[in-house]
């Protein structure tokens, strides 16, 4: 059912049609020596990203991807990669908006999916499980922005 305002545009909507696990990995090379108990917790690097792409004039496919890597010095004592998707249907926002609600609310609404896959995977390697804390997508988001103007402004030098 569409509702609509006084002005006759369909009110917006977010709706998710599908989620999937894309790609997941785990790697844990050093298995068994890696399980013993040690002094120190590893370091742990994450890296986040988030893709869109459009597969209709309002339905997209938003991809949250998460790298995990935990080393004790030079050593990986885990790693686990997870490409997490969703299917949302963006209807009825201004089309300045579009970006944003693709950019933050639609990761927003796959990490805790996506959180609690990367803490199963690591409980299952046999580590504590790894509870990512919240991401703000929507710094992500104004920092990618302003690296995309950084990078639309740099001219190119002319030989």
């Amino acid at each position: 059912m569409v509702t609509e305002n006084e002005q006759g545009a369909q009110s917006p909507s977010l709706n998710i049609l599908a989620q999937y696990t894309k790609d997941l990995s785990f790697e844990n090379p050093g298995a068994p020596r890696s399980l013993q108990s040690r002094d120190k917790a590893p370091a742990i690097n994450i890296n986040v990203n988030v893709n869109a792409n459009p597969l209709s004039e309002t339905d997209f496919d938003v991809v949250l991807s998460l790298n995990v890597e935990a080393k004790d010095g030079d050593k990986v004592v885990f790693a686990a990669e997870l490409v997490y998707g969703g299917v949302f249907r963006v209807a009825g926002f201004p089309q300045e908006h579009m970006l944003p609600v693709l950019f933050i609310e639609c990761p927003r609404l796959l990490f805790p999916f996506a959180r609690q896959i990367v803490a199963d995977v690591t409980r299952n390697g046999g580590f504590p499980p790894l509870m990512i804390d919240p991401i703000d997508f929507a710094q992500m988001f104004a920092q990618r922005m302003a690296a995309e103007r950084a990078k639309s402004q740099v001219q190119p030098l002319n030989s």
